[in-house]
């Protein structure tokens, strides 16, 4: 998923960590979003601007809980969480869109675009050698 994080619906998600950090700009989105304190070694600071984080984040809070993500981060090496942000905030996103399949149903589409696409080409392949 990391493929294309400048998406919108990951751009809040995947933060430039900056001020947000706990100390001098005001809290991260997330810590926004939960009303508490950032404070200097917020796991969710350096993912969750404090602009459009906070939105990101209440999707994330409700589908998978905000403790249950920290504790996912927590277990992660520092390089890996970044993509791992960015995949549960598509997740999140496409689970309160389609509660029941989530992103699969994005994945279905796809792979029908994709057959669609191969049937044309074949088709076409065909046209031109007769």
């Amino acid at each position: 998923m990391s493929s294309n994080p400048s998406t919108s619906s990951t751009s809040g998600c995947s933060g430039g960590g900056g001020s947000s950090s706990g100390g001098g700009g005001g809290p991260c989105g997330a810590c926004k979003f939960l009303r508490r304190k950032c404070v200097a070694g917020c796991i969710f600071a350096p993912y969750f601007d404090s602009d459009q984080g906070a939105a990101h984040f209440a999707a994330v809070h409700k589908v998978f809980g905000a403790s249950n993500v920290s504790k996912l981060l927590f277990h992660l090496p520092v390089q890996r969480r970044r993509d791992a942000v960015i995949t549960i905030c598509y997740e999140a996103q496409a689970r309160l869109r389609d509660p029941v399949l989530g992103c699969v149903s994005h994945i279905f589409a796809l792979q029908q675009q994709v057959c669609f696409i191969i049937s044309l080409t074949q088709n076409y392949i065909f046209i031109c050698y007769l």
